[in-house]
């Protein structure tokens, strides 16, 4: 979860597509044009037209932790979306969530709601991933 990637099962299933879950970098061009691996033809219109919603990264401000299937409510209060996976962050020491909204909710800094418990919870849309990485790459040569 801090790592801001999505764990099978829970921010990504059979009905999740690599473009709602920012994953589409995996499909090299050569597929793109052969469109011949499963889900092409959602996959590439989706990259064409955009998706209906896309994964966010969330800090909930206030209250208990967001969990699963908590919903996500716009400014006003309208529901928009539901967290898939969220919890305490250790490494951060903020409450945090990954979840799904329409496109136009998932700008970093975008202020939302998460209700949990029925009640309200203002969160703010954040980068990916929660912890920076230290990742070492091989300088090319």
């Amino acid at each position: 979860l801090e790592a801001g990637l999505p764990l099978h099962g829970h921010d990504m299933d059979a009905t999740t597509s690599p473009v709602e879950t920012d994953l589409a970098f995996v499909l090299s061009k050569s597929r793109k044009e052969a469109a011949d691996f499963p889900g092409a033809e959602r996959i590439l219109k989706e990259l064409a037209e955009g998706p209906s919603r896309k994964r966010v990264n969330l800090i909930v401000k206030e209250g208990a932790p967001a969990r699963e299937g908590a919903e996500i409510a716009d400014a006003d209060g309208n529901v928009i979306g539901v967290v898939t996976s969220g919890g305490p962050s250790p490494s951060t020491g903020n409450k945090i969530a990954i979840g799904f909204v329409p496109p136009a909710f998932t700008e970093i800094g975008t202020e939302l709601q998460v209700l949990v418990r029925g009640r309200p919870a203002s969160a703010t849309v954040v980068a990916s991933p929660f912890v920076p990485t230290r990742y070492y790459r091989k300088p090319k040569a």
